[in-house]
């Protein structure tokens, strides 16, 4: 029985939804940082979010503002890889009012520049080099910190994904759906900031079942002098047994 359960007791807060949404560009790790168009932090960069909805689960919240903020298409965001990376609640990270923030991340393959639609708190999205997401500001900008405690979300979303590529089969969420076992490498190493083995990598990846399947007489030309690489997609497994462990030494990119 619930009838003498008073909502009115506890004060009231809001929840909201924060995403960290990577994706490999030109060798480097890209954030997804949008500007806000409104107060708080008007004119500075933060992460894609907002409030939830009141019939509204968090996910479906984190793929809805992540469509309104960026102008991606619901197609391209209903296939996003989305995981909830943790809850912040800090009484005082938003300035408005007590904001409890469900924060997720998500893996993209390398696409053109978002276009915010303008409506709700962003008026720009674009890709963010995650050393320089700090720094976002470009000419005639004044370059700040992020927005709320989204540097914090940042650093822990990077840590999870470096992490879960180790035990999972994340990255090929960076890959197109056909790939070469060099881009797959060329994740790795970005993610992690450390050169691999081009032979070692490659024997790994091909022994681990199910984590890449060959396209049947695909090949790529890749601009060296050798024969066209082959072609993979990604397999049915989630989890990689035996793991691929970063190395503990080595060159640092």
């Amino acid at each position: 029985m619930t009838t003498a359960y008073d909502p009115h007791a506890f004060e009231p807060f809001a929840v909201t939804v924060d995403l960290a949404v990577f994706t490999v560009r030109g060798g480097s790790l890209h954030v997804l940082l949008i500007r806000r168009g409104q107060e708080p932090y008007a004119g500075a960069w933060a992460l894609p979010g907002g409030f939830l909805l009141p019939r509204e689960s968090a996910e479906t919240a984190a793929r809805r503002e992540l469509a309104e903020e960026t102008g991606l298409s619901e197609a391209v965001v209903a296939a996003l890889h989305l995981e909830q990376l943790r809850t912040y609640s800090e009484p005082d990270r938003d300035p408005r009012m007590r904001v409890v923030s469900v924060a997720f991340t998500a893996l993209v393959p390398d696409m053109p520049e978002p276009a915010a639609h303008g409506g709700g708190d962003a008026d720009r999205a674009r890709w963010v080099p995650v050393g320089e997401a700090g720094e976002a500001g470009e000419a005639g900008e004044t370059a700040e910190d992020l927005a709320f405690d989204h540097a914090l979300i940042l650093a822990d979303a990077r840590s999870r994904v470096g992490a879960k590529l180790e035990y999972t089969c994340l990255a090929t969420g960076f890959c197109p759906p056909e790939f070469t076992l060099g881009e797959l490498q060329a994740v790795y190493e970005t993610v992690w900031g450390t050169a691999l083995d081009r032979p070692n990598f490659r024997r790994k990846v091909l022994a681990t079942p199910g984590f890449v399947e060959a396209v049947p007489g695909a090949a790529r030309l890749t601009g060296g002098r050798g024969k066209p690489a082959a072609l993979y997609r990604a397999g049915p497994a989630t989890a990689l047994h035996p793991p691929l462990l970063r190395p503990t030494e080595g060159h640092r990119k």
